[in-house]
């Protein structure tokens, strides 16, 4: 069995049923989606449902209150909806003690189970860095979430949780403080939170194979003798993450790692199911 949990807004149920998806076409072992919400109706969670029930699968939704994080900063495209990630050991039943966390702005092209049995070797979480993106502002986040021996600014698009860990060492009242702290310094925030509280307790992974930025892929064929061609995406590759305001189910979407996107999306509308 594979737990998943998703946290979002009813604005990303379309590409969420696209993720969720593409890792049935990928994957043998049956799923448990947790879908922490707040602000989605009744009867879209009871379509999701049905959709996820129809391929052999199955969701839980749970209700979170938007008090939780209420004093939290939300800004540009982000939403109270991901902070909930950072307490999913709050909510999740007793019994899960791990779980992979999906954005719902991704598409699984290959197996996961690799990464969803990883040991955490005493980690609260396995997550990649975007190496690409995050060497030149290294210095500049470890200064300013004042963490000089970070090894690294990770990623939280995509995640395994040691949720029996996070039972124990994580505290709301930590969070709380950290982001009353440092709400003038956050610029992505609920990355800025796990890197500025979790910083050594975090395991890396290859963000080309488990986390790959799809914005920079058509930057890197630039460059001369590109590690990651499209074959090579094709064959270890496990999720493409479509970060940023450009996303692959809008019509100006010109990124070329849309094609995977639509490889999803496409089959869906062929069902009848929405995904726009």
């Amino acid at each position: 069995m594979f737990h998943v949990l998703v946290t979002t807004d009813a604005n990303y149920l379309p590409p969420l049923r696209v993720l969720m998806h593409s890792l049935f076409c990928n994957n043998r072992r049956p799923f448990t989606f947790y879908l922490l919400y707040s602000r989605i109706a009744e009867e879209e969670i009871q379509a999701l449902g049905e959709f996820v029930r129809r391929q052999g699968h199955e969701l839980v939704p749970i209700y979170v209150d938007p008090q939780l994080f209420h004093d939290a900063p939300v800004f540009r495209h982000y939403t109270v909806e991901m902070y909930y990630r950072l307490a999913a050991h709050l909510f999740l039943p007793p019994d899960v003690d791990r779980v992979l966390y999906l954005d719902p702005d991704i598409v699984a092209i290959n197996p996961m189970d690799e990464l969803y049995d990883m040991d955490f070797e005493g980690n609260l979480f396995i997550a990649a860095e975007h190496t690409h993106s995050t060497k030149v502002a290294n210095l500049f986040n470890k200064l300013r979430l004042k963490t000089p021996n970070a090894k690294g600014y990770f990623n939280t698009g995509v995640m395994m949780m040691n949720i029996a860990m996070m039972r124990e060492h994580v505290r709301l009242a930590d969070i709380y403080q950290f982001i009353r702290d440092n709400r003038f310094k956050l610029v992505l925030p609920d990355q800025d939170v796990l890197n500025g509280l979790y910083w050594d307790k975090i395991k890396p992974v290859d963000c080309y194979r488990y986390n790959y930025d799809a914005r920079y892929y058509d930057f890197l064929q630039l460059l001369p003798n590109p590690k990651h061609d499209l074959a090579w995406i094709e064959e270890n590759t496990v999720f493409i993450h479509y970060c940023g305001k450009e996303k692959p189910w809008k019509d100006n979407y010109k990124g070329e790692l849309g094609r995977f996107y639509k490889r999803y999306s496409q089959v869906l509308e062929l069902e009848g199911e929405a995904t726009v």
